[in-house]
């Protein structure tokens, strides 16, 4: 007897072969991720401390982001201790909370600690960025970077950060305001005349809007997917990169390095090669500079104003020196050392 597809013996054959072969799917397949859950959570070395790992590849990132994260850390804290491990953002940690954990890594033992970042964070500041690196390259580049903060290289910007800080006050009135979130539109402001100089490019706008746009991804999952925040981040990242090398290349064509960080790094040379930086090189240190100076400048000046609002001697004292501070005649200054207010530099401490 011959069966034809058309006959119900045959379709059922079909169907039967395909449900088995689904459930043989199904179950090799879940063997495969409970091998790959049983590995992930497999004691690697009895010296780490307690802790879990979460999720393979995606750790406890998810509960970071769906907790409150003093929460997420106080929990893991009392149930496990000052220190244990995690894993958030694609990499695995091991988070210490207690005053002499945190003083081995930064002061005592701080040798055998090497700081560094996510590697889906490298990637969206730039691998050639100097907190990447160690020896001779971060070291002339750090010099680099400091000569950029001297009162000499920053006193002809002085005026415009005055001005920054007077179009931001008025906005602060009647107004319940988020501290944090106005330290960083202020730091992110003065971080850009910082990098770039008084001289406000064509380009300027640009970079600003594509910055912003990059910095919503940095404490994203590294999910290089269309629509996640990593893949927007990264796209953005690569408009950027296209935009400062546009600007540099207009810089260096000019001859005018102008001020800023920027001019800076397109005067260095190397003493021995006489090399001068490649454009992935400064492009890759101006973003990371503009990382490293938006949160933690706002971070401090936050706590600042913290700090003057619950002590009133302390304000009181801040604003009858600055009241004693003569002014040029074009307007404010630096002096040429930071002794300028001795008597709030000493108070500050002693608050503190």
């Amino acid at each position: 007897m011959q069966l034809s597809l058309s006959s119900p013996f045959a379709l059922a054959t079909l169907r039967y072969s395909q449900a088995a072969i689904l459930i043989i799917l199904v179950l090799v397949c879940s063997f495969l991720l409970l091998l790959l859950f049983l590995q992930w959570h497999r004691p690697r070395d009895k010296r780490l401390p307690p802790g879990s790992m979460g999720w393979p590849y995606v750790g406890e990132t998810l509960k970071l982001y769906t907790e409150n994260p003093n929460s997420f850390f106080s929990i893991r804290q009392k149930r496990f201790g000052d220190i244990f491990k995690t894993h958030i953002l694609g990499c695995p940690c091991v988070m210490i909370s207690s005053p002499e954990a945190a003083r081995t890594v930064l002061v005592t033992r701080a040798h055998l600690f090497k700081p560094t970042y996510p590697t889906s964070k490298e990637k969206m500041i730039g691998p050639e960025a100097l907190f990447f690196h160690q020896g001779s390259y971060h070291s002339r580049l750090k010099k680099l970077v400091q000569a950029s903060l001297l009162p000499s290289a920053i006193r002809g910007s002085v005026s415009q950060i005055e001005q920054i800080v007077l179009e931001l006050l008025p906005t602060w009135k009647s107004n319940t305001i988020n501290t944090l979130q106005e330290m960083k539109r202020y730091a992110f402001d003065v971080a850009m005349i910082s990098a770039f100089g008084s001289k406000q490019d064509l380009e300027m706008e640009g970079i600003k809007h594509l910055y912003r746009c990059l910095e919503k991804g940095y404490n994203s999952m590294p999910l290089d997917f269309p629509g996640t925040p990593f893949h927007k981040a990264m796209k953005a990242r690569k408009l950027l990169d296209e935009k400062l090398r546009k600007l540099i290349q207009k810089r260096r064509r000019s001859g005018r390095h102008e001020g800023g960080l920027l001019g800076i790094l397109l005067g260095a040379k190397d003493h021995v090669k006489l090399n001068q930086l490649s454009e992935s090189q400064i492009a890759d240190n101006i973003i990371g500079v503009i990382f490293a100076a938006q949160d933690t400048t706002a971070s401090v000046l936050t706590w600042i104003l913290k700090y003057l609002h619950d002590n009133q001697d302390l304000l009181e004292a801040v604003t009858v020196n600055i009241s004693h501070v003569n002014y040029l005649l074009t307007g404010p200054f630096i002096p040429s050392n930071f002794l300028l207010l001795p008597f709030i530099y000493h108070s500050t401490f002693c608050y503190l």
